[in-house]
């Protein structure tokens, strides 16, 4: 099968948290045998923002660490789409495209195409900004990949697509595992942008508090932090260590003993069900994790085995001081957790939905006349 990606950037991962799974589902479904083409534009946000902070070979060092080989950049006014989808089977479309460039695919499709068309978003905006997300005009997609049952509802209900499917995101375990061996220096490290004061609040109560309370050895990684934020951090003698590749991320979860997860208010208060990337990733590097408040309604895990979940800050207290002096429930926990992403959370699941999504969709499409079509579960 020939697949064609639409993406903000699989080189760059600088604030762009999407781009481990992105680049997950690449590399699995070129390890099936299918061809890949991987298009981004040249200048787009991620890469500008990569070079300016932390220089060209920054982005080398990305390039190498990412199925790079497949990928062609396109400059301002967008690529020739003849050209770029000659032969495609399926094409997916990120949501983090220029609206105008997401329409185009969607005409380009009713035109003729004779590929799949399908939109994946991997966003909180269909809830916290529908006007935003209304713009998209997707007549000529098949369907929506939404990253959660709350969003996929959230195209059905408003009527910006006809056909939805939950496609959580999940963990490369091909570049995320457990490191032995690593020396662990850390008792906490915590991997994550500031973004746009969505869980400031939260950060305080679930991380910089619990750190500050315990004395703990702690490193914060990420960017956009604000210079209010940095003297905060820095009154309190906890380590920022700004920018940190994705495939890097390994390395920082096997210095420390403990991590936490602090869902954005979006994604806690009224798009339950969607742990976002860095749980899995956390999980699949095998070091214990204690969250902030988040309600699973779709069971993707379980709470207690797979993490611990704290109420407060008091509850991410003691919840983290207990996994740090309890070798035997850390140990415990790690092993459950990356064996839930090995049973259920890998990209090799992600594309197998992918695969049978396609498979009914061309069923459907390309059945001889006169010949019913497959219902779609």
């Amino acid at each position: 099968m020939q697949v064609v990606l639409f993406c903000h950037s699989l080189v760059s991962c600088w604030n762009h948290g999407n781009v481990h799974f992105l680049r997950g589902v690449v590399r699995e479904l070129q390890a099936r045998g299918h061809a890949v083409r991987v298009l981004e534009p040249e200048g787009g946000w991620s890469r500008r923002n990569l070079v300016r902070e932390q220089g060209q070979a920054a982005l080398e060092e990305n390039r190498r660490a990412c199925p790079s080989d497949c990928v062609t950049t396109y400059a301002t006014g967008g690529p020739d789409l003849d050209q770029a989808l000659d032969g495609a089977d399926l094409v997916l479309v990120h949501e983090w495209n220029e609206p105008a460039l997401i329409e185009r695919l969607g005409r380009h499709r009713l035109a003729g195409g004779r590929y799949l068309l399908l939109f994946h978003d991997t966003h909180h905006r269909a809830l916290t900004r529908p006007a935003e997300m209304a713009r998209y005009r997707l007549e000529g997609y098949d369907g929506v990949l939404a990253f959660g049952a709350t969003v996929r509802e959230i195209y059905l209900r408003q009527g910006w697509a006809k056909r939805a499917w939950t496609w959580h995101e999940a963990a490369d375990l091909r570049c995320f595992g457990p490191l032995p061996g690593t020396r662990r220096d850390l008792d906490l490290v915590w991997i994550g942008n500031w973004g746009d004061d969505e869980r400031t609040a939260e950060l305080k109560d679930y991380l910089f508090g619990p750190i500050e309370d315990l004395r703990l050895e702690a490193a914060i990684h990420g960017v956009r932090y604000p210079e209010r934020a940095l003297r905060w951090l820095r009154r309190r003698r906890i380590a920022f260590r700004g920018w940190l590749p994705n495939h890097r991320v390994p390395e920082a979860f096997a210095s420390a003993g403990v991590t936490v997860h602090v869902p954005r208010r979006p994604y806690a208060k009224a798009l339950p069900g969607i742990p976002t990337i860095r749980i899995f990733e956390a999980l699949a590097c095998g070091i214990p994790l204690v969250s902030a408040p988040w309600e699973d309604v779709e069971g993707l895990f379980t709470p207690g085995e797979d993490f611990l979940m704290a109420p407060d800050r008091a509850g991410m207290c003691k919840a983290i001081a207990t996994v740090l002096r309890d070798p035997a429930l850390a140990t415990a926990l790690a092993a459950r957790g990356r064996r839930t992403i090995e049973e259920r959370h890998s990209c090799a699941h992600r594309v197998d939905e992918l695969l049978s999504i396609c498979a009914t969709l061309a069923a459907e499409r390309f059945a001889a006349p006169g010949e019913p079509k497959k219902a779609v579960a």
